[in-house]
């Protein structure tokens, strides 16, 4: 079992950073490829950024992707991503998720194809 817990969300304005934080435990995440998800109330729950188990291989949603940064660090078992530009619309409750890859090539963008999740941390951003 892999336990993830999320923070620094929080509330700021539009054009500002922030970073999340996402730190696992319970097993090593270093077999594991590492994403963030984000969900609105009534919408679907979005891949927003991966990475790779040993990040070698980064993907982004199309939304993010000029203002985005993933990165993990596999012996604090942590990983992290950097949004900057934000905007309203990036306003939802920001998920970290771990899916088994053993030597993964590939960052999976769909919700089903991961095996971990954690409790999720709100970002609130005002125009």
């Amino acid at each position: 079992q892999v336990q993830l817990v999320e923070s620094g969300g929080g509330e700021v304005q539009a054009g500002d950073s922030l970073r999340l934080f996402c730190k696992a435990s319970g097993r090593p995440i270093s077999s594991y490829t590492m994403s963030w998800f984000r969900q609105v109330p009534g919408k679907e729950r979005e891949f927003v950024a991966g990475i790779t188990y040993n990040g070698g291989t980064t993907n982004y949603v199309d939304s993010v992707k000029s203002r985005a940064f993933i990165s993990r660090d596999n012996i604090k078992n942590t990983v992290q991503l950097q949004l900057s530009r934000l905007s309203p619309e990036d306003t939802a409750i920001y998920y970290c998720a771990a899916r088994v890859a053993i030597r993964g090539t590939v960052v999976h963008t769909l919700q089903t194809g991961y095996d971990y999740w954690g409790q999720g941390t709100q970002v609130t951003v005002s125009s």
